[in-house]
């Protein structure tokens, strides 16, 4: 299963729409969740994520700071890790402010996409097309370039 733990919900419509079609694209490969947190301050937005992270999933926290990773090696580190036994991979999306470092500590790893910052809705969209050519690059599917 694939579960996104977020802050902040979507108010775009042109965003809600890509999401739901990626979610749906994603669904025929696996389970997806998004689990929307609401939106305050770091300290209760943090407060909230550790409520929710589960330490039998495996956890990635969105860093700026993370590791870097292209298309391919991003659908082996998916593989690999439901590989090595963990049912959930949840992908961890901090406010525009980012979390603390306790919710960075409860990660098994830090993942960054660009040195740049993206608006929140625009980043969960990418990060959903990536999940998704995960799954067609893993499956010898093809997928524009």
């Amino acid at each position: 299963m694939i579960k996104i733990l977020c802050v902040g919900k979507i108010k775009e419509n042109y965003l809600n729409d890509f999401i739901n079609d990626y979610k749906l694209r994603i669904s025929k490969y696996s389970k997806i969740e998004i689990v929307e947190l609401k939106d305050s301050n770091i300290n209760k937005e943090s407060e909230e994520l550790l409520k929710n992270i589960n330490e039998k999933d495996f956890n990635i926290i969105m860093d700026i700071k993370g590791k870097k990773y292209n298309s391919v090696e991003f659908s082996n580190l998916i593989d690999n890790t439901f590989v090595k036994g963990y049912s959930t991979i949840t992908f961890i999306i901090g406010a525009s402010d980012g979390v603390t470092e306790e919710v960075k500590n409860k990660c098994n790893l830090r993942i960054s996409f660009s040195d740049m910052t993206f608006p929140h809705g625009v980043f969960r969209c990418i990060l959903l097309e990536q999940i998704y050519r995960s799954f067609k690059i893993l499956n010898n599917e093809s997928y524009h370039k």
